[in-house]
């Protein structure tokens, strides 16, 4: 017996999923489906969105069928019942900051920083600008070995690696260190500061300066003893309650971690 295809036409047909609607409101963070631009919505213009990223960069895009992502799902953008009026709020970095926002999935390239200390300031800053990007920190414990990590990690492109580290003046150590890498992936950046926490600015933490430390002793236990801050555990929870925004710190650290987020989310490179 030979068999034969065909169509059940009492079968029920299958319904095709509907992308759902959203109106495009002030605040709003989505994802342009096709480049992968990420932002907040600003305004409306005729037959389009204007999206702004934590840069400040203003892109517009047209309204068409799931041609955004919001949350990861596909959804379509409409021009909102109301004009959009929107001043962006801004996150502890002085970015904007985009409300609503689910952390984007992590990309190749990392940022590595001395140790926890610097990951908790880093955070503390720049969180909200790490999870816009997709960019994950992870300390080192110190920055022996570099090279070696580095060649470990096997940079590339897509696969970036920015480092951060203390002290880097010159005739340091981790001068030296930074000096010897040489890779168009990587990306040594550091401020003059013996320590991260003197990157904090001493008012914010209610000192008039950071106190001078005997050569040879650890710097963070000799901060804690002239000030009456018990151990370094200690210390470092009144130095990082005294951080609330980038005014805080002072700017060759803002630098430095500046550079490093541009450089490891620069997808042309």
């Amino acid at each position: 017996m030979r068999s034969h295809s065909y169509d059940d036409v009492l079968a029920t047909p299958r319904r095709r999923r509907r992308t759902p609607s959203v109106p495009a409101e002030p605040g709003l963070v989505v994802e342009d489906a096709a480049s992968g631009f990420c932002g907040a919505v600003v305004r409306c213009e005729p037959g389009g969105v204007v999206l702004e990223d934590r840069h400040g960069r203003h892109r517009v895009f047209p309204f068409g069928p799931a041609a955004f992502l919001l949350d990861g799902d596909p959804v379509t953008l409409t021009p909102p019942r109301a004009p959009v009026r929107a001043v962006p709020a801004r996150s502890a970095s002085g970015s904007v900051r985009l409300d609503g926002l689910r952390a984007r999935v992590a990309r190749g390239s990392r940022i590595w920083v001395e140790g926890l200390h610097d990951a908790e300031l880093l955070e503390r800053v720049w969180g909200h600008d790490l999870r816009v990007e997709g960019v994950v920190v992870e300390p080192l414990d110190g920055v022996e070995g570099l090279a070696e990590r580095i060649a470990a990690f096997d940079p590339a492109p897509g696969r970036r690696l920015g480092i951060l580290v203390d002290h880097l003046v010159d005739g340091s150590k981790e001068s030296r260190l930074a000096s010897a890498i040489d890779h168009e992936h990587v990306l040594v950046t550091g401020h003059p500061y013996v320590d991260v926490w003197q990157a904090v600015k001493p008012a914010s933490v209610g000192i008039p300066a950071w106190p001078t430390v005997p050569k040879g002793r650890d710097w963070k236990t000799g901060v804690c003893a002239a000030l009456g801050w018990g151990n370094p555990g200690e210390g470092w929870r009144r130095v990082l309650a005294g951080v609330t925004s980038f005014r805080d710190l002072e700017p060759p650290l803002l630098g430095a971690v500046e550079r490093l987020i541009d450089f490891v989310t620069d997808d042309t490179a």
